[in-house]
């Protein structure tokens, strides 16, 4: 009898897509001739995966998962609307999402850990799908927070199902406050977050090179001012910047009377505590890849396996 290596396995799945059992029972079937087994997959219809992993998954959904202490975000994309709308997408995205907490931001073990009601991993599960439903479909990011006495709280904008939308929010609060009361706040501040798009948490949380470009630009903006004037220029520029991009320091939405940072402060009689905002997690689908771009193509077919 043929023995069939793990080597040989990846490799049929490498080419056809199809999940690790198949590949395996496909060498079996076929004493271990690769190219007999990649037949094999194609008379099954096992092999629909591999054709489609090239075409761009630009549409799809986001997956929130909020419960007390943590919660989890998730963006699969397919290259439809139309499929985004598939029942069968959903539940898959909303089973995926439910696996997100335990993977605790980590793409590579949300991919690895084993879908529920089946022996195979999310990421065989989702090719499976591909070959079932027929478009291209990868899960690209997931993220996930979590307080140590406190809620996390969570917002979904442009809702199509129970945890599923186009935009998915989390917030983090530390506080030893009412818990139904923190959620309700944090909520608030997740539809601020939702709506505002903020860059980080405050000023200190902004990447460093970020930081530099905004400072340079100013710097540019003002060549031949004297340096003391330029050192207060980019320091006003600084302030600016952060009322605009950082989440503490922006115009709270629902009063712009008022700072989320103030919000918070006022909130914190109303929770019986304290409240300190720790982290936030913003997912908008699509967002950060130029769609039908060489970038957009390349990054979705990297995620996709191709």
């Amino acid at each position: 009898m043929t023995t069939i290596t793990a080597a040989d396995v990846k490799k049929l799945r490498d080419m056809t897509g199809a999940g690790m059992m198949d590949c395996k029972n496909a060498l079996t079937e076929t004493n271990g001739d690769i190219e007999a087994a990649v037949d094999w997959l194609r008379k099954k219809g096992l092999s629909k995966a591999a054709k489609k992993s090239g075409r761009i998954a630009a549409d799809g959904l986001i997956g929130v998962v909020a419960k007390g202490l943590s919660g989890a975000v998730v963006e699969v994309n397919s290259e439809t609307d139309f499929v985004a709308r598939n029942g069968q997408f959903q539940d898959m995205v909303r089973d995926i999402t439910s696996l997100a907490p335990a993977a605790n931001g980590d793409l590579d073990k949300l991919l690895a850990a084993t879908y529920p009601g089946t022996k195979e991993t999310v990421g065989d599960h989702v090719k499976e799908m591909v070959a079932t439903i027929g478009e291209n479909m990868s899960v690209r990011r997931t993220a996930c927070v979590t307080v140590k006495d406190g809620v996390v709280a969570d917002y979904i904008h442009n809702r199509v199902a129970d945890g599923l939308g186009k935009i998915g929010v989390l917030v983090a609060l530390e506080s030893a406050g009412d818990k139904p009361t923190l959620f309700e706040i944090g909520r608030m501040v997740a539809m601020h977050i939702a709506a505002s798009n903020p860059v980080a948490l405050d000023l200190d949380s902004v990447p460093k090179d970020t930081l530099e470009r905004e400072k340079a630009i100013l710097a540019e903006k003002n060549a031949g001012k004297k340096p003391e004037m330029l050192e207060k220029i980019i320091a006003g520029g600084m302030k600016a910047y952060a009322k605009e991009n950082c989440l503490l320091e922006q115009a709270y939405i629902h009063d712009t009377t008022k700072t989320v940072a103030q919000a918070l402060k006022e909130a914190e009689g109303q929770a019986g505590a304290a409240i300190k905002l720790t982290g936030f997690v913003r997912y908008a689908l699509g967002e950060g890849i130029e769609k039908g771009g060489d970038d957009f193509a390349d990054e979705v077919r990297k995620l996709a396996g191709g």
